[in-house]
């Protein structure tokens, strides 16, 4: 017997719901046997199912964390201490990522992976023209803010991984 989607494929299994004869590459386990994917009525895991709506809420709570968190980023300068610097990436990532999830029922997947990359960028932004406004900093070396780019980079590495 031949594979009703590879025909060129010889085959002794069959659907255990419609019959229809399928290949390795074709059945899907359950619980109740082998089936083919249509009888199997294979769906995305709904943690991963991002319908307009999700991504325009994730949106919005990126933005929001976004301008939040970078102004208490930009309020606490961590630009002289190192250590603390590196570590207020830790609370940015999370602080997003959490935001996102929670805004979105605990969802996941890549495109809230972005969204959240997005809001950790939006903080670090938001931080750069505080402490350009204040006048703490001027832009005359990317060197004087390394504390700030590890931390940004930190940053985006926890709130992406919060969202896997």
């Amino acid at each position: 017997m031949q594979c009703a989607t590879h025909p060129d494929v010889e085959t002794e299994l069959g659907c255990s719901r419609c019959g229809k004869p399928i290949c390795a590459r074709c059945l899907v386990h359950t619980p109740v046997g082998a089936r083919c994917r249509e009888c199997a009525n294979v769906r995305r895991i709904p943690t991963y199912n991002t319908a307009p709506d999700v991504l325009v809420r994730a949106l919005g709570g990126a933005v929001a964390a976004g301008l939040a968190v970078g102004l208490v980023w930009g309020i606490f300068n961590p630009l002289t201490y190192f250590f603390f610097g590196v570590l207020m990436g830790v609370g940015v990532g999370y602080a997003i990522g959490e935001i996102v999830s929670l805004a979105t029922n605990r969802r996941a997947g890549p495109p809230l992976q972005a969204i959240a990359v997005g809001g950790v960028a939006l903080a670090y932004l938001v931080r750069v023209l505080f402490l350009f406004t204040v006048g703490d900093w001027i832009f005359d070396d990317i060197r004087v803010d390394l504390p700030g780019l590890i931390a940004l980079a930190l940053a985006v590495f926890i709130a992406a991984g919060r969202l896997r």
